[in-house]
């Protein structure tokens, strides 16, 4: 019976925790920035504000949806779900301790880069279907954009890769043990950058958030979303971003490694993502947004070229390393 209830339970578990959790890593980020800002942030709801994100929740849930007349009802309606689900499946494949996941797969790396790209397309979807000028601009910016910074976002991501030399990763993590690839020479910090800038470019985040432009484009490819299609959407926005905060964690920050117990290590795991979370976020606060042309010309004139070499000067150090010359 166990063994029936087992692949059902555990993605049950490991989704309803990723949505309590992006959940309260808006109050985090809420709270970080106003900080950073110098002020409270939200504080009325709850002790210290802990329960706004549920009053959150619970006004888009209240709220009216509105679709416009001129929308293209299927695709707008089903874009927060397809936006909504590869966001969701990177999950799958992340190990928060050893034996301590949905699926470990042999190639658990190539799940999730291939997947956590896949939102592109609801994000299209919710710009078309909107049938708004300002939402199709916005949409053509994304597809601009992540494309463009997939390719350094993949050749960094690549690095822990070929040092652990296992698509695996939970070997990946293993390999860590002794020393985090982080703090490899010089490869290793030049890949976390990389990834790190490449992160925050596909996640959107300022600097490079030109797909939502405040000033020229109001809530972007979202712009004529309301209620829970919004949540939704928003929704998504995050789980990706937490995703790639544990993908880094785990690429170059020895994952669940680190002193006391063994029991620890989930704990250990996610004080290092959310470390990377609000590394991004301390970016995002901290700078201004950069012209398209700036933005295109960082990933495919440096990004691009500099993750190549690096690639190329990983594969000759684990090489040489191994004896091979």
């Amino acid at each position: 019976m166990l063994d029936l209830v087992t692949p059902v339970l555990v993605p049950f578990i490991v989704l309803n925790v990723v949505i309590g959790m992006v959940t309260y890593v808006t109050l985090l980020e809420r709270k970080f920035a106003a900080r950073m800002q110098s002020r409270i942030g939200p504080y009325r709801v709850g002790p210290h504000g802990l329960l706004q994100p549920i009053a959150d929740a619970l006004k888009l849930m209240m709220k009216e949806d509105v679709v416009p007349t001129a929308a293209d009802r299927p695709v707008f309606n089903l874009a927060p779900i397809v936006f909504l689900i590869p966001c969701m499946l990177i999950f799958a494949t992340i190990p928060f301790a050893p034996g301590l996941g949905v699926a470990d797969l042999n190639i658990g790396i190539l799940f999730f880069l291939a997947v956590s790209s896949m939102e592109i397309v609801g994000l299209f979807m919710a710009g078309w279907g909107s049938n708004n000028k300002y939402a199709m601009l916005s949409a053509m910016r994304a597809v601009n954009q992540i494309i463009s910074y997939d390719l350094p976002f993949i050749f960094a991501a690549l690095v822990p890769v070929m040092l652990a030399g296992s698509l695996k990763l939970s070997d990946i993590a293993a390999a860590q043990s002794g020393l985090w690839f982080v703090f490899y020479p010089v490869i290793g910090q030049l890949a976390f950058i990389a990834f790190v800038v490449s992160t925050l470019a596909a996640e959107n985040r300022v600097p490079f958030d030109i797909l939502e432009a405040e000033s020229e484009l109001v809530a972007g490819f979202r712009v004529e979303y309301s209620g829970m299609k919004f949540a939704l959407i928003q929704l998504g926005e995050y789980a990706h971003i937490i995703g790639s905060s544990f993908l880094g964690a785990l690429l170059f920050l020895g994952a669940w490694a680190g002193p006391g117990p063994e029991w620890m290590g989930p704990l250990w795991f996610l004080l290092k993502a959310m470390f990377l979370f609000l590394l991004v976020t301390w970016v995002r606060w901290s700078f201004v947004r950069i012209r398209v042309d700036q933005i295109l010309a960082l990933s495919w004139k440096l990004l691009l070229p500099s993750t190549l070499a690096l690639l190329v000067a990983t594969a000759i150090v684990v090489v040489w390393r191994s004896g091979g010359f």
